[in-house]
């Protein structure tokens, strides 16, 4: 078997990647595509490549030539064959060059602008059918040309650009760009039909429009091989190019290269996050349904500047709108805040990083706690005095100890504070998934007025279950602080799909707290089935999250974070590197739906007893 790959293309929107360099001569991880593709040809025992090249094509045979020769191509043979229009030509005339070729032999077809697992052509090789399109099912990161098939498999439409319906998106299956021709299909069917295309539409065509014409003629010509859109990736752009390092990173790498993508995880769809902490059981489907119908207003409208922002939160927590100011996500909030504290600021540690980070004009003084990570008024207060700390900055519950302080303490503390002139900042983004006898808010109007020493931060993002939408409020007494906070803010800090949560969420109020007692009642038995575990300590919460312990003698907690990652596309936080856990293994475990966290109690089982 034979292999052809078109290689002519400039890559323009790759810009400084393809500086001096071709498309597939851009690297991910440190080696060409050109080299993971000549690679996988190579082990899977494919004879003779093909490489239908174009743009410096010099430069990319003398590099090919200086990283393969005769034995690490295990006896494949590659010639190349030049497009000298590449720069007036698309890619089925590149094709129509090699169009002879392909009468020669079984020839599996490429693009060079991807990376793919080496299996696949492993797989595609050794199916049966001799004429192919890898196809993948369609996810909303894929870009280009569809097809559709029947229940046998065989490609019965495929969709261009110009014809895709994003409403029949689940019956579309992705090409990948790999193909499997018999030397028969090719010069019976498909060089004929090329011919005569390019002929009569000219050389600025795709050579996908072909097999559209032969799927339209016969519906069991050609089949779809499909396979996971986990194992491969398009490479068009340098956002592209993150992602594909991503996905294809060494596995000690992977997890960290994950980490600090920070979101974006719908590009990854396999992945089950129990990493990044938001309410699975909010929105409900109508909440969503209202902004479905009014997307395209929102989408095309400007929404409003902070002062109506203000008056929308203020109305859902029933304060005035002069004590809120509302935030592109808590984040945002967090940033503007602490810029302006100085002094000496007491967190309990191990805490949300976001903060101390932020604290760029205050000197950090850490709050003792205690061996299980808890802490109360005592811990805070002996901290207060022996530091002589100006602020104290509470997340309650803790972010990732789950420790959690009543209303009682927490307004006895606000008590002793304001007699001493002491600021607490009290973050407040988990406290709604506390067990409902528990659960309580300081976003009172009457808490506010009592303590001036108060300031709330809160994030909607988190607590509602739309990260999305990047909101997050902050409540304080003084106005001219809370004014002063929302011109630190750009005027149109909060987009119009935002607004428009706010707008309508008050007739969804009773969903929410039925969303939250769903999340109580869920951590509670979650916490049960893992409790089942000799090698796993699970450490009390009130929060949508777990902080666990792996027990000494078991798996580390960050070959457990990439095991899992790894084998099960599972994405949890290794803690290993946080202040107060350096080398120690702890994890946090976000709280999903029953279904997924019994899945992750299945999978543990692999791992720990």
């Amino acid at each position: 078997m034979q292999a052809i790959i078109l290689a002519a293309g400039m890559g323009k929107r790759l810009g400084r990647y393809t500086k001096g360099a071709t498309k597939c001569m851009v690297k991910v991880n440190g080696k060409a595509l050109i080299e993971y593709a000549i690679e996988s040809l190579a082990a899977n025992g494919i004879t003779r490549l093909v490489m239908v090249i174009g743009y410096k094509g010099s430069l990319l045979k003398d590099y090919i030539n200086s990283k393969f020769n005769e034995s690490n191509l295990k006896g494949m043979k590659i010639d190349f064959i030049e497009n000298a229009v590449y720069d007036k030509t698309n890619n089925i005339y590149s094709l129509y060059l090699a169009r002879r070729e392909m009468e020669k032999d079984d020839t599996l077809l490429l693009e060079s602008d991807i990376i793919f697992k080496p299996e696949l052509i492993t797989r595609i090789i050794a199916d049966k059918n001799p004429n192919l399109a890898m196809v993948s099912p369609f996810e909303s990161w894929m870009d280009g040309t569809c097809t559709q098939l029947d229940e046998e498999n065989n490609i019965v439409n495929i969709v261009d650009k110009k014809h895709f319906d994003w409403q029949n998106t689940s019956s579309y299956y992705k090409t990948v760009n790999i193909y499997k021709f018999s030397p028969n299909f090719s010069a019976q069917y498909y060089v004929p039909f090329l011919e005569a295309y390019q002929k009569s539409f000219g050389k600025n065509e795709y050579y996908e429009e072909v097999l559209k014409v032969l799927s339209f003629l016969s519906a069991n010509m050609l089949k779809g091989f499909v396979v996971s859109g986990n194992d491969w990736y398009e490479i068009d752009d340098p956002a592209d190019l993150a992602i594909a390092e991503t996905r294809f990173a060494p596995k000690s790498e992977q997890l960290l290269r994950l980490q600090k993508q920070y979101g974006g995880y719908w590009r990854f769809p396999q992945l089950k996050d129990f990493c990044y902490l938001v309410n699975p059981y909010f929105p409900p489907k109508k909440l969503v349904d209202e902004l479905k119908a009014n997307f395209q207003t929102l989408l095309t409208e400007y929404p409003s500047g902070a002062a109506q922002q203000s008056l929308l939160a203020g109305k859902i927590f029933n304060v005035l709108p002069e004590h809120i100011a509302v935030g592109n996500g808590a984040a945002e909030l967090i940033a503007s805040l602490c810029e302006g504290i100085t002094g000496r600021v007491a967190i309990p540690y191990p805490t949300f990083n976001e903060y101390p980070e932020r604290f760029k004009n205050a000197q950090v003084v850490p709050i003792s706690v205690r061996d299980d990570f808890s802490y109360g008024k005592k811990e805070i207060l002996e901290s207060v005095k022996e530091n002589k700390a100006d602020t104290v900055l509470l997340i309650n519950p803790d972010n990732p100890s789950g420790n959690f302080i009543e209303k009682n303490e927490v307004l006895s503390l606000l008590d002793e504070l304001k007699t001493r002139g002491v600021t607490l900042i009290f973050d407040e983004s988990f406290i709604d998934f506390a067990d409902s006898e528990k659960r309580y808010t300081l976003i009172d109007e009457e808490i506010i007025e009592n303590y001036p020493n108060l300031i709330i931060i809160k994030s909607i993002s988190k607590s509602y279950g739309v990260p999305g939408l990047r909101l997050g409020v902050l409540v304080n007494k003084d106005s001219a602080a809370v004014k002063t906070i929302c011109k630190a803010n750009a005027i149109w800090n909060i987009n119009s799909f935002g607004e428009y949560f706010m707008q309508i969420y008050d007739k969804y109020k009773s969903a929410y707290k039925a969303a939250c007692d769903s999340i109580a009642e869920e951590r509670n038995r979650f916490i049960k089935e893992l409790s089942h575990f000799k090698q796993l300590k699970v450490y009390p919460s009130q929060a949508n999250f777990l902080l666990c312990r792996l027990e000494d003698g078991c798996i580390s907690s960050k070959d457990m974070a990439e095991k899992l990652l790894e084998t099960k596309q599972i994405f949890i936080k290794d803690l290993s590197s946080k202040k107060m856990f350096e080398g120690k293994n702890y994890i946090r475990i976000a709280i999903r739906d029953e279904k997924d966290n019994n899945t992750l109690v299945s999978v543990l089982k692999e791992f720990i007893v």
